[in-house]
């Protein structure tokens, strides 16, 4: 018999276009070898165009859905996504607290869609801060998500750095402030921590085929971290990934493409490898 490799759990909402929310982290988990399994939090329309609609579970569905998972086959980490609500904010971090202590959570505080579309309701923020922040082994906010979910307003780099301390204050043990919206040659994502400030970076890319960064990358930290890397190995090995799924990021539909999830494993000749210009 086979051994089973490691279970990381993804709590998130669906996106029927497959680019981004549990449909890209199983995606992620897979590339990352572990065993991704997943409670839905949420339903969305959602193409490469946009949101056209979004539909969140019945508490009791995404309870029994992380009972059924949890108590027969068990997590090495989690990971969550779209939580849409404060309501649904609250009952996850209620789910969350019934892990054993060793289990590793990522939290990606996920806001607006890659289009712009809200995928948290004005009043989850605050819960989110008080509920989920505390829980979080990592938290990955995004630069439009940093200061909402801190509660403070972002004028410069400076308040970036009071953002992080704020969220590692209210009880995360580490802050993953990622700079994918910032400008510049370089993406660089700053990972803050117990007596610990470390850049990850890599040349940012032109392309706009984009879709599903975020929870690409917390679902590749999450498989990391089960896979017993510490925190900032995961994080490395990580941004290696979704550097290579960014520039691999491939045209679907008419608008943003998502980003290339099996990169890893094209052939060097496919025109969207990243390694391909190394060869040339």
């Amino acid at each position: 018999m086979n051994a089973a490799p490691p279970r990381v759990l993804t709590v998130a909402g669906s996106d029927s276009g497959g680019g981004a929310g549990i449909q890209a982290d199983l995606k992620s988990m897979l590339a990352n070898g572990v065993h991704g399994m997943s409670v839905l939090t949420a339903i969305t329309a959602q193409n490469s165009l946009g949101v056209q609609g979004a539909w969140e579970l019945p508490e009791e569905q995404v309870v029994a859905q992380f009972r059924s998972v949890v108590d027969d086959i068990g997590v090495d980490a989690v990971k969550t996504g779209m939580l849409a609500s404060a309501s649904m904010v609250r009952v996850v971090a209620s789910l969350l607290r019934t892990l054993p202590a060793d289990v590793p959570v990522v939290i990606d505080p996920v806001a607006v869609s890659k289009h712009g579309d809200k995928l948290l309701g004005a009043d989850a923020m605050d819960a989110v801060r008080s509920e989920i922040v505390p829980l979080a082994t990592v938290l990955t906010p995004n630069l439009t998500e940093l200061g909402p979910v801190a509660g403070v307003e972002l004028r410069g780099v400076d308040d970036r750095e009071l953002a992080a301390k704020i969220l590692l204050d209210a009880g995360a043990s580490w802050v993953l402030v990622k700079g994918g919206h910032d400008e510049g040659p370089l993406s660089v994502d700053v990972l803050h921590g117990p007596g610990v400030r470390e850049e990850f970076s890599s040349p940012r890319v032109d392309n706009r085929h984009t879709h599903g960064t975020g929870c690409t990358l917390a679902s590749a930290i999450a498989s990391y971290l089960a896979r017993g890397y510490d925190v900032p190995a995961a994080v490395g090995a990580a941004k290696d990934y979704i550097s290579g799924a960014v520039a691999a990021g491939f045209a679907l539909g008419g608008g943003i493409g998502p980003v290339d999830h099996a990169w890893q494993f094209r052939d060097i000749s496919h025109p969207g490898h990243p390694g391909r210009s190394k060869q040339e």
